[in-house]
Parts: structure tokens; C-alpha cells; sequence
């Protein structure tokens, strides 16, 4: 494979920050993780490649959806897309309530690499219970994997994702928080 077509892949995938909520019809969804502690609500979406988080409080829904499908998500309701190549952060508060942070990191590994990530992050999410989709598409031999590690606090959650896909190599971690400001 050749280093072009390899950035290529990498270059398809966005984090988009909506402030809505957004149906399930727009993902194959594979796990469906949900928490409803003190004054929020949160939900957790794992499909092939991506994943969304849903986060409610207070009449506010704030929807973060990782992915290298995006054309077909609507427009409205969209805070900010984020290319994930490279290495990203974001924040935002939203009104006097909730703020929102997000890091984003990328990398291509040789075909030894990526296998030895793979295995250690299927066995980190066996181990942790984690929300995961493992899968092998037609072209590739190597297995891809997409994983939620998602821990909850009184006034806010943590999400790490991992998307691992072999056709470049990549692995895809970002870091979100979803919190509740205090008065």
C-alpha cells in the first residue's frame, strides 16, 4: 500500500460536535452503552469505525460523532468539525452548565506495530468491560477494531475512544469530557 493512499484513509475521518441529538438511522450501531446518574444523562454509540456520545442535561443535548462517514450527517445543529489527522484539541462551554472538551491523536503504524496495538487494546477492553466493535472487512486479512472506555463521575464522564483500522495502519485516540460547572 502505498504511503498516499494511506493518508488518503486517514484524511476521511472527522469529529463533529452537534448540538442536538441525532437518530440511529445514520449508524449500523454494534453496542449501546447508557448512564443516567444525578442530573445528566449520557449514551454511548459503537459501530464499525466510530462511535457517537450523547450527553443531556437540563434541556442541553451536545452529540459527539467520530467517524470517516460523515456526508450523510445533516448540517443543522453542527458546532464544529474537527479533521482528526495529526493532533487536535477542542473546547466549549455551553451556557452557564456544561462544558466540553476533546483531544484528538492519530497515527500510522507499520503492519507489526499495529498488530502488537491491536492485540494489547482488544485485551484492555476485554479487561475493562469496554463498549467494542471487532470486525475483518473482504480486502483485509488484518482485523480493525473500535473501542469505548467510558468512566463516570458525579458531575461529569471521560470517554477515550480507540479506532484501529488496517487498511493504513491507523490508530485513532481521542479523549472527550463531558462536565457540569459548578455555580
Amino acid at each position: 500500500m502505498s504511503f498516499q493512499s494511506k493518508v488518503t484513509s486517514l484524511q476521511a475521518y472527522n469529529l463533529m460536535l452537534y448540538r442536538t441529538a441525532l437518530h440511529p438511522e445514520f449508524f449500523r450501531i454494534e453496542g449501546v452503552r447508557r448512564i443516567e446518574h444525578g442530573e445528566y444523562e449520557f449514551e454511548a454509540w459503537i459501530f464499525r469505525g466510530g462511535h457517537a456520545l450523547r450527553f443531556e442535561h437540563d434541556g442541553l443535548c451536545l452529540t459527539e460523532i467520530v467517524s470517516d462517514q460523515t456526508s450523510q450527517l445533516p448540517e443543522r445543529g453542527q458546532v464544529v468539525t474537527l479533521p482528526c489527522a495529526g493532533e487536535k484539541d477542542h473546547e466549549n462551554t455551553f451556557g452557564d452548565n456544561v462544558a466540553y472538551v476533546t483531544s484528538v491523536q492519530t497515527e500510522i503504524l507499520t503492519d507489526h506495530l499495529y498488530l502488537g496495538t491491536y492485540n494489547e487494546m482488544l485485551e484492555h477492553g476485554r479487561e475493562l468491560n469496554a463498549l467494542m466493535a471487532v470486525w475483518t472487512e473482504d480486502a483485509h486479512v488484518k482485523p480493525s477494531l473500535s473501542l469505548l472506555d467510558i468512566q463516570r463521575f458525579a458531575e461529569e464522564v471521560h470517554v477515550q475512544s480507540y479506532h484501529l483500522r488496517p487498511d493504513c495502519g491507523l490508530v485513532l485516540r481521542s479523549q472527550s469530557i463531558f462536565k457540569l460547572k459548578s455555580d
